[in-house]
């Protein structure tokens, strides 16, 4: 199996290095990842200026390829490149800190697995809790390692072409996680966050909130729900936004035309 690994915390992150060594025992990893830190950047691409890339090595042997761009940039490089041959598999990951609810939206993670699934191929996107409250990392070895059995259970499911999947482990704990669930992506945030700050010179300056389950419904069943309990969450995507059930209303079809005088 040929896998194509990206992120969005940059090539030199822990969580993408101890996803690469468990995927090892999948198949064939080629690891096209960011130069730098590409969080929060969602399906950015970069068309204005040239891809400069830069392979790197670990031990004197090729490790991967570090892209001045974006994780949608890395995977479209990776397909098209990179890879020895057409990815069976495109994973993505491991984030540092969740990426649930709402705020998959914005996130660079799952962007390069919805580039990929742009493509047709099966796509994950992985991240990882952390604790604000006191300051805990994530046990990214762990995480890879327990991510093996789930990408092979997806693996098994006959998906349609445009479906990715999005898993967050939850934060470290003793008795965490305390299993797998199906969830869905909980859409209902009640708050957002702006933290106000004053530099030395007394110029205001501002910090987006960080927290992506503190303004998040607890709904249960969402994915925001299930892993603030502890467990690990994989939620089915699909990038395309159309609302068809609005479209299949009694008047309203894909290509019909409305009733609008444009005079």
């Amino acid at each position: 199996m040929q896998i194509l690994l990206t992120n969005d915390d940059g090539i030199h992150a822990p969580g993408i290095r101890s996803l690469q060594k468990a995927l090892t025992q999948l198949g064939d990893v080629e690891v096209v990842a960011p130069l730098a830190e590409q969080s929060g950047v969602g399906l950015s691409i970069t068309y204005l200026h040239p891809l400069m890339i830069h392979q790197e090595f670990e031990s004197e042997k090729h490790w991967g390829w570090a892209v001045a761009g974006s994780p949608a940039d890395c995977v479209k490089l990776g397909i098209l490149e990179f890879c020895p041959k057409r990815p069976d598999l495109i994973v993505s990951g491991i984030n540092s800190g969740s990426n649930v609810g709402i705020n998959v939206l914005y996130s660079g993670t799952v962007a390069g697995a919805i580039e990929g699934a742009f493509a047709g191929i099966p796509s994950i996107a992985i991240s990882a809790a952390s604790s604000f409250a006191n300051d805990t990392k994530p046990d990214y070895d762990r995480c890879a390692t327990q991510s093996l059995p789930v990408i092979r259970k997806l693996l098994q499911e006959k998906s349609p072409a445009d479906r990715l999947w999005n898993i967050n482990f939850p934060a470290i704990r003793p008795d965490w996680p305390r299993g797998v669930k199906w969830t869905s992506l909980g859409v209902k945030r009640h708050f957002d966050v702006m933290e106000k700050r004053i530099d030395p010179r007394g110029r205001p300056y501002f910090w987006s909130g960080l927290d992506p389950i503190q303004n998040h419904q607890l709904d249960p069943g969402t994915d925001i729900h299930e892993l603030a309990d502890g467990f690990v969450t994989v939620t089915p995507l699909k990038f395309d936004l159309t609302d068809h059930q609005h479209l299949q209303a009694s008047d309203q079809q894909a290509g019909g035309e409305i009733d609008v005088d444009l005079t």
